[in-house]
């Protein structure tokens, strides 16, 4: 079985990497990072440097597999890190398609009413575009 975790710096995707070793103990974990490039218009930095972005994100993932892997070893099971760059939902069900993934793991932010509609859910792409099944970690 293989399990796909998008994984971003945040406490949801954190406890959905640990509710997929946990659930799915000899399951092929993948710990997904997607950079996305349209989050740099949000930074503010009229000299914006696409390239210095990606690196700075690039290190951001890292840190994140360092504590994903730490967190693998917890639960004496293997994972497999994969980044891509790309708007979000797209590119963790383009992966999931392209990967022979059988099932999704992912964070829930919370976010509700004015905020989820204005922001839109990435769990919820996911969840309406996914071929596999999803389960959504809150």
């Amino acid at each position: 079985m293989h399990v796909l975790v998008p994984l971003d710096d945040s406490e949801p995707a954190r406890d959905a990497l640990e509710h997929a070793f946990e659930i799915y103990p000899d399951a092929d974990v993948t710990a997904l990072h997607v950079v996305n490039p349209s989050m740099s218009m949000y930074r503010g930095d009229t000299s914006f440097n696409f390239e210095r972005f990606i690196e700075l994100e690039e290190e951001t993932a890292e840190t994140l597999f360092e504590m994903a892997e730490e967190l693998a070893d917890e639960h004496d099971t293997s994972l497999t890190t994969e980044t891509m760059i790309g708007a979000p939902a797209r590119a963790i069900v383009e992966f999931a398609d392209e990967n022979d993934v059988d099932q999704i793991v992912l964070g829930s932010h919370g976010r509700s009413g004015v905020s989820r509609v204005l922001l839109g859910s990435v769990a919820e792409q996911v969840v309406r575009r996914a071929t596999v099944p999803v389960t959504v970690v809150r």
